[in-house]
């Protein structure tokens, strides 16, 4: 099958994150396996779900882990000129459809290169990592990472994840973290607002703190200049509360994200903020004993990236990439999980993540065969007695 018919295939798979992608992996399975090749599956606790993880060649350590995942975003609401799980060529030198640019474009070219991977005389071994849920969390990401530690009696080297970035090297992902937080005030006429407390303005004053922290991270040059904006972000995207204008709202929330640099630490931050949030309760209670703040994940905490650019992985994708213009994202993946397993972990991957998530979302025609050929080079180099 070529790129395009194994990619016309993936993206007829609807698999939103969150939904089973039995149907997807099992045909992904189907296909690896017709090669000859062993596809293991590891499922969630329900059975419902699953990633994939394989191995293409011989059985020594240094190898090098292909990563993607096979979930995508939801279409509801965009407004799409062609059906989103019917892959389009409308002449132009791109391919529309749901996931065709995040990530199943890197997923077709790693089972287009499949049988070349099979027939080489391989020195070192290729493995496929599919996972599930990426889209919603990262989910599968850490436990797959561990699997390709214990698995296989060998150990991989390096990790490549296949996330658009236009085949340039990704050496550094921010660390992500998103939580609702919840204040719990009194409700009263707005003219006692005095003898009650709102949640609506308790609510205010905890973005006020979070939005200043930020601003004390800038402030003391805590900056990372490889990321746009090169400091760690606090961003308010939701905020409910109140009832009418003429009363003190007893209830309100807001969800917050997180986006840290790698020298400044997701837990640190949270804690601070629950200290103060301790600290207002304590203040409050004084004038209504039930009032509380109760902050929740939202989406479990992503680890940032921060791969040097004189490793061993970067060096390889340099080579097989054909570009040696790195570059960082702002934006979660799996990186930095198979990072934190000890493998040399880079980003780079065919197609533009600014068509990722929207509406008409496209590939490249000439991004696809990029990636292609960065596979076969991969094969190329593994087939050599001298890569290390």
């Amino acid at each position: 099958m070529t790129v395009e018919n194994i990619l016309t295939k993936l993206v007829s798979f609807p698999v939103l994150g969150g939904e089973s992608n039995l149907s997807i992996i099992h045909w992904i399975k189907e296909y690896i396996e017709s090669y000859g090749v062993e596809a293991n599956l590891l499922p969630n606790a329900e059975g419902t779900k699953a990633s994939l993880h394989c191995r293409i060649g011989p059985a020594v350590d240094g190898g090098v882990i292909l990563s993607g995942h096979t979930d995508v975003v939801p279409v509801e609401g965009q407004e799409w000129t062609t059906d989103p799980f019917v892959l389009t060529d409308k002449g132009d030198g791109k391919l529309y459809g749901r996931g065709s640019c995040d990530m199943k474009g890197f997923l077709a070219c790693c089972l287009a290169v499949l049988p070349q991977m099979v027939n080489a005389d391989l020195k070192k071994p290729i493995y496929f990592a599919f996972s599930y849920d990426e889209e919603v969390g990262c989910l599968a990401g850490p436990e797959l990472a561990r699997v390709m530690n214990t698995y296989y009696q060998e150990t991989p080297k390096y990790a490549i994840i296949g996330e658009p970035s236009m085949m340039e090297p990704i050496v550094g992902q921010k660390g992500i973290y998103i939580l609702e937080t919840y204040v719990e005030g009194s409700a009263g006429h707005s003219s006692r607002i005095k003898q009650e407390v709102s949640a609506i303005h308790e609510a205010m004053r905890l973005i006020l703190w979070l939005e200043n922290k930020m601003d004390q991270l800038i402030a003391a040059e805590r900056l990372d200049e490889r990321f746009n904006p090169p400091h760690s972000t606090i961003h308010i995207g939701l905020v409910n509360g109140g009832i009418a204008p003429n009363v003190i709202a007893d209830k309100a929330y807001f969800y917050w994200d997180l986006r840290t640099i790698p020298m400044d630490s997701i837990e640190e931050i949270v804690n601070e903020f629950e200290a103060y949030c301790r600290e207002r309760e304590e203040e409050l209670r004084q004038v209504f004993p039930d009032f509380g703040i109760k902050t929740m994940e939202n989406h479990p905490p992503v680890p940032h990236l921060d791969t040097n650019a004189n490793d061993d992985v970067v060096q390889l994708i340099k080579r097989i990439a054909g570009n040696s213009k790195l570059n960082t994202v702002s934006y979660a993946a799996e990186a930095g999980q198979f990072a934190n397993e000890g493998f040399h972990t880079a980003i780079c991957g065919p197609g533009s993540i600014a068509q990722a998530h929207r509406a008409n979302e496209f590939i490249a025609k000439e991004q696809l065969e990029m990636g292609m050929e960065m596979l076969q080079k991969l094969v190329q180099e593994l087939s050599t007695e001298s890569f290390q």
